[in-house]
């Protein structure tokens, strides 16, 4: 099935907007989500193509449906939309984690939900986690929380929406993206000196990955880690 769209929620900046341009300059229709509408359309018109933007805060759930409404037939679609947050038990934030476990929890089943009528049978679905889900880090407490719920998610979407596909990718310090790339070099070297493989993860590396778990009709059901060895640490 090659004739529906790519839907990447959080599709404006990052990896997601990666992986949102190379589907598009391979002529693919793409749907690119933000919170913001007029960033979202800005970043549709520099993405180019068939690129559509469209706007809605996945933590406010409710929104999301009538957002989605004019959406079609979707190939793809892939939940890459992130909120940095370092919230720890000691100095607990309750606003920022209801925030975060709403976005990425509520929110991206939310979106699976209200698009689902739009998936075939051969349609896949991949869901954003990340590193933290096995490397918790001072002040990751609901970051790790989420990032696991992820996990939790996928293995309960294989079986609920079967045929279609669902996995997880799990990156770590993609050194390109722009979280990284302008990290201090005395920083940049010590986290490449832990990576098992000598350097650190590409983003065109963690694209190349997204689209195998997208594309391979064999695979369903796997959280994948995309992190030069780390979890090997």
């Amino acid at each position: 099935m090659a004739n529906g769209s790519v839907v990447v929620v959080g599709g404006t900046v990052g990896l997601g907007r990666e992986l949102a341009q190379a589907y598009a300059d391979e002529g693919r229709e793409v749907v690119v989500t933000g919170r913001d509408q007029g960033r979202a359309e800005t970043a549709a018109q520099e993405i180019g193509g068939s690129t559509t933007g469209i706007g809605f805060d996945l933590a406010v759930p409710h929104t999301i449906a009538a957002a989605l409404a004019e959406v079609g037939p979707v190939d793809h679609l892939v939940l890459a939309a992130i909120e940095r947050d370092v919230n720890s038990v000691r100095d607990y934030d309750v606003d920022a984690a209801l925030r975060l476990v709403t976005m990425k929890l509520v929110g991206f089943t939310e979106v699976v939900h209200a698009l689902l009528p739009k998936l075939g049978d051969d349609s896949s679905i991949l869901i954003y986690g990340g590193l933290a889900r096995d490397r918790p880090y001072p002040g990751s407490t609901t970051v790790t929380t989420v990032n696991g719920g992820v996990t939790a998610l996928v293995r309960a979407l294989v079986w609920e929406l079967a045929p279609i596909r669902i996995n997880a990718i799990h990156n770590g310090i993609v050194g390109d993206s722009p979280q990284w790339r302008d990290m201090p070099p005395e920083r940049h070297q010590a986290l490449v000196d832990r990576t098992p493989i000598g350097r650190l993860v590409t983003m065109a590396e963690s694209t190349g990955a997204a689209r195998f778990l997208l594309e391979n009709q064999a695979v369903n059901g796997i959280n994948l880690s995309v992190d030069g060895g780390w979890t090997c640490m």
